[in-house]
């Protein structure tokens, strides 16, 4: 199996499966001298985790990480960056019935049309479970970026349907531009439920999270992923261009169905003099090209939108086959979230820390041979 290795200059590489003895990996690449340690890390994990939240599994684990390499006395060394991170409550039991079916909406069906063989306790590779060693990946990142004065923040901006519109007080959908995301973000995203873009969403989302639970069913939500700071020049034209890049590394998660960057769709039903943003001597009076011009960051923000799809394992009866194609009726049990929401938004930022990283270190990289 290929595939399992992401960058060029700063790279990821991760193994493990959602029910095997635990998952880890190596980041290389990453400069030495950066500040580093496991609590750094664990911050990051720590909101990705399951067990937590409302509308998430109850699978508990504490997703503890143990830096084997790379790191002395706080600081990284320029070596290989070895993990590891122990898997401590899965119930395999849970699995048994599904062993010869395949599940709706999940990549049973097509691991099994490609390698004849599948780990049907959980998806095994193509769980969910795997994003904890981006995460870690992309916390190492975070910390390269903070360097460079780079910083990456994510919320949710719609979950189930419901997006900023509804707490702009007429209940008419407006645009997201509408209403403000809080003035103390990214700070107050940290700690708020579903990492929220506006707190008022909190309780609406709560309730129609207890709605859709009480009819078997899941949900699914956008995310937006904002990087201040990000200098202009990153991005390395015609065929890796750095929105390109952010589009592949966000389309990897598992959940993602869709990516937009600045205006997105939205530029599609807009006039070339509405979408074109004003160059003036302070500088750019608009952003609807979402920091990325010709692949190249413009050094305004970057914007990013996530379209993140409905938990596929649903407590309603659905029509499958099993292996040797016969028609037969599914309802999956087990610990499963109702929305991917909120435990993927660390997972999308993590996905655009990497990608900076690399793209940043691309980018000096050539400066220095130029120079």
């Amino acid at each position: 199996m290929s595939g399992n290795t992401f960058g060029r200059l700063f790279r990821l590489t991760t193994f493990g499966e959602s029910h095997g003895p635990g998952l880890g990996g190596v980041v290389d690449g990453c400069p030495a001298g950066i500040a580093l340690d496991e609590r750094m890390i664990q911050r990051e994990l720590d909101r990705r985790k399951p067990g937590q939240g409302f509308g998430t599994t109850s699978r508990r684990e504490s997703d503890q990480v143990r830096l084997m390499s790379g790191v002395f006395e706080g600081t990284t060394t320029g070596t290989a960056i070895g993990f590891f991170i122990a898997n401590e409550d899965h119930r395999s039991r849970d699995y048994g019935p599904l062993q010869h079916l395949f599940r709706p909406g999940h990549a049973d069906i097509t691991y099994q049309a490609k390698y004849g063989i599948r780990d049907y306790r959980g998806g095994g590779r193509s769980s969910g479970r795997e994003t904890v060693c981006r995460v870690v990946g992309g916390a190492v990142a975070q910390e390269v970026l903070a360097m460079a004065g780079i910083f990456v923040s994510a919320s949710t901006v719609e979950l189930g349907g419901i997006g900023l519109e509804a707490v702009a007080g007429s209940g008419i959908p407006r645009d997201r531009d509408a209403v403000s995301v809080d003035a103390d973000a990214p700070d107050a995203l940290q700690n708020r439920p579903f990492f929220a873009a506006h707190p008022d969403l909190v309780e609406i989302w709560e309730d129609r999270i207890k709605t859709v639970r009480s009819q078997g069913d899941t949900l699914g939500g956008i995310v937006e992923v904002q990087a201040q700071g990000v200098p202009a020049g990153l991005g390395e034209p015609v065929l890796d261009k750095l929105d390109a890049r952010l589009a592949y590394a966000l389309m990897g998660v598992g959940a993602v169905k869709g990516v937009e960057i600045g205006a997105g769709f939205a530029a599609a039903r807009m006039l070339g003099s509405t979408n074109n943003d004003p160059i003036l001597p302070a500088g750019f009076a608009s952003n609807n090209s979402g920091g990325v011009l010709g692949g190249i960051s413009s050094g305004q923000p970057l914007v990013i939108r996530v379209a993140v799809k409905p938990i596929p394992s649903i407590a309603r009866s659905q029509v499958t086959v099993d292996q040797d194609g016969h028609e037969q009726e599914l309802r999956i049990g087990g610990r499963h979230d109702i929305c991917a929401i909120p435990r993927i938004v660390p997972v999308l930022k993590a996905m655009v820390c990497l990608t900076l990283t690399d793209m940043l270190l691309l980018h000096r990289a050539a400066a220095q041979w130029q120079s």
